[in-house]
């Protein structure tokens, strides 16, 4: 086609134009004359009114089985024993367990078009849960006297539909679900109400033309109807119902003369709910629109073979003329070596590379300026002042803020190379463009996970815009631990009123970010010059030989202690600098170390792993970090000393447990605090006592209780997998085989030959 000339490809199209409409026309006239006989009218009415009903009955399904779901769930276990309103606003985790609920109803509602509102009910209390009201007691709900009546006589463990009329005066169609020991460990009642006008939507979605669509419960209630004045009402009343639906017929369509017209009537009844779907149009309407139809296809099947011919030549001539114009020009200036081509394929091969050409250059630009625009700023934190540093600059004043991720290991752990970039990017667009006008922000950034914003402006507008300063620092703060997953701390220098005295300024925002320490993450700190003496130092002496002497006593309880004494010390000093703290935490690990091996008692096994103790504290952020991992440090270190005299009591007691719990899912992390030991030292004592790993052990167990039942019962591979702890066949299936060497069925057929 790139070698036709556009002319006569234009008149094809203009053919094409003019056939294709006129066989479609064609064929549309036949199909349609077929179709509006009266059997084909009412085939086709049934088969509408069937779509539309398992439209409706897939959505009403989808909501029962997200109601059932949701009940299957534990999110109703925690506020099973709260029985009164008071109660559950006494504490605040029942009522952030119940926000949980209101939470999960709120996603309930979300998942189906049309859902009003829903609530949940606890039996015997007197509260309710609901996405309309929140949390309200039940005397200022609605009644729920009715759902009693609608129970009665339910089968099963599945719920019901109601229609009903609201309070408020909206009609809906609700869904109760109880809860009960077969669907949950709660007790209580989960009412969803779906919209009337919802139901009536799913009844008309594929109609066409001017149906009339009704949906009567199996006793002849009506549920949805285009007349809401009839709603809830005996709907056997309207003209032919009873007579149609009282036949054996569960589906099918008649003919009826009402009001003077013909009409089709179709009904269908559903299996799942009982509710019959009614429909009625006009056959008169039908038949005469058809009629029409006929007659205008005719006439525009002439008119488009008439005028198409005529026009077909001239437009495609009178059309292409500019565009031939246009490659005689490009032609003419520019040599693309393009041959043989046609005008429309020489056209779109210029265009693209003329912006090919335009998007090259527009990225080169972009990044030469970015570029250009960051190492200013870093040369210039680097103190390095270039003669255009005005450019980027262009105020005197400047002022330099560092914005340092809390618990950076843990961020840089938690996320790849490529989100840490992704992160840096987005926080640096967004920092600039967070700060007052008149006050210019350039972002960088600088190392382990600080990035620098260097603040220019002018006297004045600092002494104008301080206040909107510190607001755009809070915003900065907030958006940056939305995105990181993290809180950030801000350090913010004094201020500068030349270019030479950004290093310096930088020196003073990195030592705040030191003070975190002591004032705790998530905070923002400005520089506030102190003299010389008026900075405190603090020995901890004292407290290292108490702490040793605790330690040859094996009184973990007096560490702890010690260690608390010495926070509190710290904490009340307010001049203490950030290298003393970490001179005093140094020096009692470093003193600590020294004892034992004074003492010929090794420290390899105890600080196994654990890398730089040194390095670990200094990167830690918080009083609050040190101290819990200075409490691990030495209870790892007593639990060690005291292991030759525990190792027997704790090894009977954690066998004891498994024996007697593995059919449960046991989490060892849990277990072991309750044990009173670290999760690393509990896992060393099964496997010094066993041989195996606390997981193979557990497994262990449960395959041999397997065999017994599958030697001595009559129970499912299923059933056994389930007593004896395994969530479904195919992790059983699998240990077993891990353990005996084939499946259980292999097994237990084996064993019974041999007997």
């Amino acid at each position: 086609m790139k070698k036709i000339p556009m002319m006569l490809q234009l008149a094809l199209i203009l053919f094409c134009i003019m056939a294709i409409p006129t066989a479609i026309l064609t064929w549309y006239s036949g199909s349609q004359i077929i179709e509006n006989s009266e059997a084909a009218i009412g085939e086709s009415t049934l088969a509408g009114l069937n779509a539309n009903r398992k439209l409706n009955e897939n959505a009403l399904a989808n909501l029962a089985q997200d109601t059932s779901r949701l009940a299957a769930t534990n999110i109703f276990e925690p506020i099973r024993s709260v029985d009164t309103y008071s109660e559950l606003n006494s504490n605040y985790n029942n009522v952030s367990r119940a926000l949980s609920v209101f939470k999960e109803l709120l996603n309930l509602n979300r998942r189906v078009d049309g859902v009003y509102s829903s609530y949940f009910h606890l039996d015997g209390s007197d509260y309710v849960i609901s996405t309309d009201s929140s949390i309200t007691k039940l005397e200022h709900y609605e009644s729920l006297d009715w759902t009693t009546k609608a129970l009665e006589g339910r089968r099963g463990i599945s719920g019901v539909w109601v229609p009903r009329k609201l309070d408020s005066g909206v009609n809906v169609v609700s869904y109760v679900y109880p809860l009960n020991r077969l669907s949950s460990t709660t007790r209580g009642l989960i009412v969803v109400n779906m919209r009337e006008s919802q139901i009536g939507n799913y009844l008309h979605a594929t109609e066409v033309g001017d149906n009339t669509t009704l949906l009567l419960a199996s006793d002849g209630k009506v549920i949805s109807y285009n007349d809401k004045s009839l709603l809830l009402t005996d709907g056997f009343e309207l003209p032919f119902l009873r007579e149609m639906l009282t036949e054996e017929a569960k589906e099918g369509y008649t003919f009826h003369e009402l009001d003077g017209k013909r009409m089709v009537y179709a009904w269908s009844r559903s299996d799942v709910s009982g509710w019959w779907n009614v429909s009625w149009s006009s056959m008169d309407e039908l038949m005469t629109k058809s009629r029409d139809m006929q007659g205008n296809i005719i006439l525009l099947t002439g008119a488009i073979i008439l005028l198409g011919t005529v026009l077909a030549v001239f437009l495609a001539t009178w059309l292409s003329r500019p565009l031939r114009q246009l490659v005689q020009t490009i032609r003419a200036k520019s040599d693309l070596g393009v041959v043989n081509k046609n005008e429309l394929a020489f056209l779109d091969l210029a265009f693209k590379r003329m912006q090919e050409e335009e998007e090259g250059l527009f990225q080169l630009l972009q990044e030469r300026e970015q570029d250009t625009r960051s190492l200013a700023v870093h040369r210039l934190l680097r103190g390095e002042i270039t003669p255009r540093i005005t450019e980027v600059f262009p105020e005197a004043c400047y002022r330099i803020a560092v914005v340092s991720i809390d618990q950076y290991r843990r961020y840089v752990g938690n996320t790849n190379v490529e989100t840490r970039s992704y992160h840096r990017y987005l926080l640096n667009t967004k920092y600039e463009s967070l700060f007052p006008e008149g006050i210019l922000a350039r972002s960088v950034y600088h190392n382990d996970g600080c990035i620098v914003i260097v603040m220019n402006f002018s006297p004045d507008e600092h002494e104008q815009c301080g206040g909107q300063i510190h607001q755009a620092l809070e915003t900065i703060r907030d958006q940056s631990s939305e995105l990181l997953g993290h809180s950030v701390t801000i350090g913010v220098s004094d201020l500068a009123d030349a270019p030479e005295m950004v290093t310096q300024r930088l020196f003073e925002a990195m030592e705040l970010i030191k003070q975190r320490i002591i004032n705790g993450a998530g905070s923002i700190m400005y520089w506030q010059e102190e003299e010389e003496n008026s900075r405190k130092y603090m020995d901890s002496e004292s407290s290292e030989r108490r702490i040793l002497n605790f330690l040859d006593a094996g009184n973990l309880d007096g560490i702890i202690k010690e260690l608390q004494i010495i926070r509190c010390q710290i904490s009340s000093e307010e001049n203490i600098s950030y290298d003393n703290i970490m001179f005093i935490y140094h020096q009692m690990i470093g003193a600590t170390i020294k004892h034992l091996r004074e003492n010929h008692i090794g420290t390899g096994r105890m600080i196994m792993g654990k890398g730089n103790i040194y390095s670990i504290l200094a990167a830690m952020d918080t009083l609050d970090e040190l101290e819990e991992y200075l409490h691990e440090f030495f209870r790892e270190i007593v639990q060690s000393l005291d292991r030759s005299t525990d190792d027997t009591n704790h090894g009977e007691r954690i066998i004891q447990y498994l024996k007697g719990n593995y059919r449960e899912e046991i989490v060892f992390e849990d277990m072991a605090k309750e044990i009173g030991i670290s999760y690393s030292y509990m896992r060393k004592i099964v496997y010094e006592q066993t041989g195996k790993s606390m997981i193979d052990f557990v497994n262990q167990l449960r395959i041999e209780k397997a065999k017994e039942l599958l030697m001595d019962t009559e129970l499912t591979i299923k059933q056994i997998a389930a007593e004896v702890g395994y969530f479904n066949v195919q992790s059983f299936n699998r240990f077993f085989r891990k353990y005996e060497g084939m499946p259980p069925s292999s097994y237990k057929s084996a064993k019974s030959k041999s007997s």
